[in-house]
């Protein structure tokens, strides 16, 4: 018994440091920086004017590509086989909570608001629903919000589902759209409430999770850089080092202002060198402090590779 225990309370913490990692990181999204005007767009005002004998509507949101950004935040907290999906982090918060009869129901009317706005049982249990005909055949269709929305997020955004689009097409994007902006606000307001909860529980001793889930940066705050570096250069097929910290193999040369730059390729975008001879296989550059390889680009250089570190706070060893 005691085992079983231990397992479910490690994959609960597993659940809640994953959520807690995920929702940091869609509190930082540029919508949640006006929490008033993102929980506005939960539930969006229509205007409405009067003009020759016709009804007019109109609705602000914010730029499509704005909203796309945060739907793709949002994304692993709707989908049931992350360990940060929502009612995963609530159900762990549930057991948690057991002894705690106030949190106890609180995360129960959480969970329940979370099915209701973000999985209704069935249509009638959605926001509202669209109908559209086509004067010309006679078709008719007519769709619910909840399904329009989702239609908008699988099919137009994070993945190209081929139902949803079928679905979802006879009203148009702007409409998928509009549906979707409240389901995904109310879900970011919903996260980052969700986290707080659990910051608060933490703060009282009620969990005990990892503390860097709440120090790790999660998001990137300006995407220009400049800090100290090491560079070095040596022909294609030079032997690599074995690691960051090891001693260059024989063959690599440090770069500095005084190296002959014109038979180096271009470094991050930027063409610091003049073409030469056709070489008939580069290597790109390496990164190796970042996540990620860069792509090869093609050119008239002659076959030399780059190596590039950082050594924050150290020296390179020689």
């Amino acid at each position: 018994m005691a085992r079983d225990q231990t397992e479910i309370e490690q994959r609960n913490r597993q659940c809640l440091e994953a959520f807690v990692v995920r929702a940091r990181r869609v509190a930082e999204h540029s919508l949640a920086d006006d929490w008033e005007k993102l929980v506005a767009l939960i539930d969006p005002k229509i205007g409405v004017r009067f003009e020759n004998g016709e009804v007019w509507i109109r609705q602000e949101l914010p730029a499509e590509e704005v909203v796309e950004s945060a739907a793709a935040r949002i994304r692993p907290i709707l989908l049931t086989a992350e360990d940060c999906f929502h009612m995963k982090a609530l159900k762990a918060l549930g057991y948690a909570c057991l002894e705690l009869p106030r949190d106890a129901e609180q995360i129960r009317v959480m969970r329940a608001e979370w099915k209701m706005r973000v999985d209704p049982a069935t249509p009638l249990d959605s926001a509202y629903r669209v109908l559209v005909a086509n004067t010309t055949t006679g078709e008719e269709h007519d769709l619910d919000a909840h399904r329009l929305a989702m239609s908008w997020i699988y099919g137009d955004v994070v993945h190209h589902d081929t139902e949803r689009r079928k679905e979802g097409d006879p009203f148009g994007l702007r409409d998928r759209f509009r549906a979707a902006v409240p389901l995904v606000a109310w879900t970011m307001v919903a996260t980052v409430e969700l986290l707080n909860y659990i910051e608060a529980l933490c703060k009282d001793g009620v969990l005990h999770l990892q503390p860097e889930v709440f120090d790790a940066q999660v998001a990137l705050k300006s995407t220009v850089w400049e800090e100290p570096a090491q560079m070095f250069a040596a022909p294609v097929g030079t032997e690599m080092p074995s690691g960051a910290t090891a001693s260059l193999p024989e063959g690599w040369l440090p770069v500095g202002k005084d190296t002959d730059l014109s038979h180096l390729k271009s470094i991050f975008g930027t063409q610091l060198l003049h073409p030469t001879t056709a070489a008939p296989e580069t290597t790109p550059l390496s990164e190796h402090s970042d996540a990620g390889q860069p792509e090869s680009v093609g050119t008239t250089l002659r076959p030399f590779t780059g190596l590039y570190n950082r050594w924050p706070g150290t020296d390179r060893p020689s």
